[in-house]
């Protein structure tokens, strides 16, 4: 009874021998390469780029810029979006707001960042992130897939291909969609991002839905007892395995264990989102929007609730970072949204004990220009995007609190130190996790896959404590 106890409790990769048959050609659980330092992830992602030098990356010498063109030796002609290419002048837009250092650290912090502010000696913070892409869509697929081209698995994907399940009635990778309070410009949020690519289907990220059942038809339908759909599934299962030996599709066990998980879970997941027993002090910690259904702070709450339980990686999407106008007008919302939540999610796990195994990850596809797009004035102005430089943080899950890496120019828009490309980021979360990603592939069409592809990349030493 002990050993079956254990086969129960056992990650995937520790039982994948015993489940060839329901894992397509070159699909493979994998220990750890060496000891990791995080088991879990929470991925907050910023959708639409968050203005670097509004938040992290301080320019006072931008203030004596005011309104003049951009040097074309700072440009250096680079490429353009299709909204700011057709500017007769590139004026430069100083950031607005005030910035003080922070922590034994010295980190300096917009006056936007309040809670955040608090806790940066938590934090590692990479000032020098580079991107390709320039438009949202192959950048944030960038971002998430290692390749701007769509199809490809995500981060979280692989990670549950990597490390299986550390949990039996919930999803090995979770998506939450949060609703920002602006909603001035909205960005598409796909499926896709959460696909799990040409991995198996079980890999791919679970979305849970901010109104209404977390997850639709989680609930049986009236006059369906517990009884009658575990017979249905029964039969279902025996129908499946049926299909299976005649045609030998492993997607058909996939679904026989999705239908599976999804029992599980018609007890699970209501457990895990009624956040109604949650003392007032979590509501405290995390801001009175937690209480509100599809906030970010609730979503960072139900993040915390998640990796308590279990749940490996935890993907949050928070819309309407895209400013390319009325900066004054919408970033104060945005990181409103946001600060209290940051902080109230690293505070929380770290009094739990749970932020030294989890890894929190914060920030956009890629960041804004130091130039206006559209009118300047002293009060307000627009940016676009930018791929050469951008800001990302971390923290928790053995990333190197209190550090700063990276270094801009005084326009914030070319990298003079450390550069760090999104697969050097990516080799770097994959080695916290006990991962050596040139090691860690999956062979799909006559080739030795990875998350991290096939030009060099190197693990971020410096960011690991």
């Amino acid at each position: 009874m002990g050993a079956a106890a254990l086969g129960m409790l056992a990650p995937e990769w520790l039982r994948a021998a015993d489940k060839k048959t329901s894992l397509g050609a070159g699909s493979k659980f994998i220990a750890p390469h060496f000891a990791p330092k995080a088991k879990q992830i929470i991925y907050l992602h910023m959708v639409g780029g968050p203005p670097q030098m509004d938040l992290y990356d301080y320019k006072p010498v931008m203030q004596d810029y005011y309104d003049k063109d951009l040097p074309e030796s700072i440009r250096k002609g680079q490429r353009l979006t299709t909204m700011t290419s057709g500017q007769a002048r590139f004026p430069i837009a100083p950031s607005k707001y005030k910035f003080q250092k922070h922590g034994k650290a010295g980190m300096w912090v917009s006056e936007l960042l309040p809670w955040t502010s608090k806790m940066v000696d938590d934090m590692c913070f990479i000032r020098s992130m580079h991107t390709e892409a320039i438009n949202h869509e192959p950048a944030i697929c960038y971002m998430q897939t290692g390749n701007q081209i769509t199809g490809r698995p995500c981060i979280g994907s692989w990670v549950s291909y990597g490390l299986g399940s550390m949990n039996k009635d919930l999803p090995t990778f979770v998506v939450l969609v949060a609703k920002p309070t602006n909603t001035e410009q909205i960005q598409a949020i796909s499926g896709r991002l959460w696909s799990s690519g040409y991995l198996e289907g079980i890999h791919a990220g679970v979305s849970f839905r901010s109104a209404g059942d977390p997850i639709l038809y989680i609930n049986n339908p009236p006059g369906v007892s517990a009884e009658v759909r575990r017979k249905t599934l029964n039969g279902l299962k025996a129908l499946n395995e049926m299909n299976f030996r005649k045609v030998g599709d492993p997607e058909t066990h996939t679904r026989i264990e999705q239908f599976e998980l999804a029992f599980r879970m018609q007890s699970s997941v209501p457990n895990l989102t009624d956040t109604s027993g949650e003392p007032e002090s979590t509501y405290q910690l995390y801001g009175e929007e937690a209480k509100k259904a599809g906030s970010f702070a609730q979503s960072a709450l139900l993040a915390r609730r998640m990796v308590e339980r279990g749940v490996r990686f935890v993907q949050i999407y928070h819309n309407n970072w895209d400013t390319h106008s009325n900066v004054s007008g919408r970033l104060p919302m945005q990181c409103k949204d946001v600060d209290q939540a940051c902080y109230g999610l690293i505070q929380d796990l770290k009094q739990r004990g749970l932020l030294d195994s989890t890894l929190v990850i914060w920030g956009g596809e890629f960041g804004r220009t130091i130039y206006s797009q559209g009118g300047l004035s002293k009060e307000n102005y627009g940016r676009d995007h930018h791929p050469r430089c951008f800001t990302m943080w971390m923290a928790g899950g053995g990333s190197k609190a209190g550090t700063i890496y990276g270094e801009t120019d005084d326009f914030s828009y070319n990298i003079v130190q450390n550069p760090v490309h999104i697969h050097d980021f990516h080799a770097t979360v994959l080695q916290l996790l006990g991962i050596d990603h040139e090691r860690f592939t999956y062979h799909h069409q006559g080739l030795d896959m990875r998350l991290t592809g096939v030009e060099p990349s190197r693990v971020i030493r410096e960011l690991i404590a």
